[in-house]
């Protein structure tokens, strides 16, 4: 069997830096209790080794305000302005580790709403990295996740509109949206800011799926950018599988294949993605 893995599988640059700061405060600051607000990047496994380390993930606002000693790191996804201000108030020390990439929308959101600007955020409403958007982006704000949204969308505030993306978004989808609304005839500004590292990502696994029998997609169930891996693979090969770890992997599946693709999630360690290629490799 010949098996196609993607180069640019695996831990981005935002992700790697994430997980990188939380383990280099657990060795610089042995003495001091570790936490992350949220899940430090969507990753059980991960998540998993750095609890049996002693760092604590605080599940809510609730648990947040609560921490009376110890250091709080911001997840990759970053978090809404009122957050960060709020543990300052308080005196909560804490870590910032939202991606670059994540920040520099915060920056461009708050920028323009301060400049008079409605902002759009097409992405998944209820993901972390929106939601922390959202909260940098003053009152105007709405978040468009379909093109039904996309068909409703019609601000009562007549102010420009700026549109932005999470940074994990499907690349066409993002384009096919900011089309609908463009034909509304506002005064849009639109910033393409999903991550170079997403759109090579997803460009490359649509290209291997295209030539290859079947798709093994690996990541977190709980990652976007996976999900929308998922999606784009299965749209060009119909033997398309997304797995978690190597244990969700159902062999019996590839038996009748001759080539194999793989490619997994920004937020997937590589050991997985070895120990999957790997097994792969050696039983078929």
């Amino acid at each position: 069997m010949e098996v196609k893995l993607a180069k640019t599988a695996g831990f981005c640059f935002g992700v790697r830096r994430a997980v990188d700061t939380v383990y280099r405060e657990l060795e610089d600051k042995p003495d001091k209790k570790i936490y992350t607000y949220g899940p430090i990047i969507h990753n059980g496994e991960v998540i998993k080794d750095m609890e049996v380390k002693g760092v604590t993930v605080l599940k809510n606002e609730e648990e947040l305000w609560a921490v009376k000693d110890g250091i709080v790191i911001i997840r990759s996804h970053g978090v809404p302005k009122y957050i960060c201000d709020r543990m300052e108030e308080l005196g909560i020390p804490y870590v910032d580790a939202t991606c670059t990439y994540v920040k520099k929308i915060h920056e461009i959101v708050e920028k323009e709403s301060k400049k008079g600007a409605h902002i759009v955020v097409i992405g998944n409403a209820d993901h972390p990295e929106v939601e922390g958007i959202c909260g940098w982006a003053g009152e105007s704000v709405t978040v468009v996740s379909s093109a039904e949204d996309a068909e409703k969308f019609s601000p009562a505030d007549h102010k420009p509109i700026c549109i932005v993306s999470q940074t994990t978004y499907n690349y066409n989808k993002f384009k096919d949206l900011v089309e609908i609304i463009s034909k509304k005839g506002y005064d849009i500004n639109v910033l393409n800011t999903i991550c170079s590292a997403t759109k090579k990502r997803q460009e490359e696994a649509a290209s291997i799926a295209k030539e290859v029998d079947a798709m093994i997609v690996i990541g977190d169930k709980h990652s976007s950018n996976t999900q929308k891996l998922f999606e784009i693979c299965n749209h060009a090969c119909d033997n398309t599988y997304y797995i978690q770890t190597l244990d969700d992997l159902d062999t019996s599946q590839l038996r009748s294949v001759e080539t194999v693709g793989i490619t997994a999630g920004a937020s997937t360690p590589k050991n997985i993605i070895e120990e999957v290629q790997n097994n792969v490799r050696i039983n078929f």
